[in-house]
């Protein structure tokens, strides 16, 4: 079965030379070029993954990317043109997988878009264990849900598989480049800025007092760890 990627990208010399590699390499792909016409192809189509851009008309990148993870876990990587970290942060914020800046090299897309295809079809962690508990934290890997205090936490799918990575392997230090290979799926092209600010978003949506967090602890100068309450 053939698997299909969705671009959206207004400029169409760019989203023309993303399709010509991308079909390239067997993929199936679909063009849109403003928001409202993206979410229209994901409601009919499903893709498997999105090529989102941030700066498109009728709807922004930021609130088609809101959309879709109301109802979706597909993989979105964002592009954007822009440097500025605020766009980076609020992309992942909105549910985004990951970012890639403008300009950048048809070799690094490609591997992006592999390992978010590969993420999906291989699942993270330990498959033998179905449900962690650590103090008021429960991680139902079944469910794909996670609990504070009886209350469920809504994660997005690289948060979610993140927690379930480090809790998996209590009180293992991990480094930031660990991380990116192991749940990004990314060695060299990876962004380590990326794990730091999904740490920042997951320990304020499962910790009491983010700024003093209790399960998901920083190893100075070496990376993260999960400790159980």
């Amino acid at each position: 079965m053939e698997t299909r990627i969705l671009i959206v990208e207004d400029e169409k010399p760019i989203s023309d030379i993303l399709k010509f590699n991308l079909e390239k390499e067997g993929y199936k792909v679909e063009l849109a070029y403003d928001g409202e016409e993206a979410l229209s192809k994901v409601s009919q189509g499903n893709p498997d993954l999105i090529l989102l851009d941030v700066m498109l008309p009728k709807l922004d990148g930021f609130q088609v990317c809101r959309k879709i993870r109301e109802a979706s876990t597909i993989p979105i990587l964002m592009l954007t043109a822009k440097e500025e970290e605020v766009d980076k942060v609020l992309g992942l914020e909105m549910g985004a997988d990951d970012y890639i800046t403008k300009p950048f090299g048809m070799r690094e897309l490609l591997a992006r878009v592999k390992a978010n295809l590969r993420r999906m079809n291989t699942p993270v962690g330990d498959k033998k264990a179905s449900i962690i508990t650590s103090g008021g934290l429960v991680i139902d890997f079944n469910k794909y849900e996670v609990k504070k205090e009886n209350t469920v936490i809504e994660l997005t799918s690289r948060e979610f598989e993140l927690l379930k990575f480090l809790a998996v392997q209590t009180e293992q230090v991990f480094s930031r480049e660990q991380l990116l290979k192991e749940v990004w799926g990314y060695e060299y092209y990876g962004d380590i800025r990326t794990v730091d600010v999904t740490i920042r978003r997951l320990r304020e949506k499962v910790e009491e007092d983010a700024s003093s967090p209790k399960y998901i602890l920083t190893k100075r100068g070496v990376g993260y760890y999960f400790r159980r309450a």
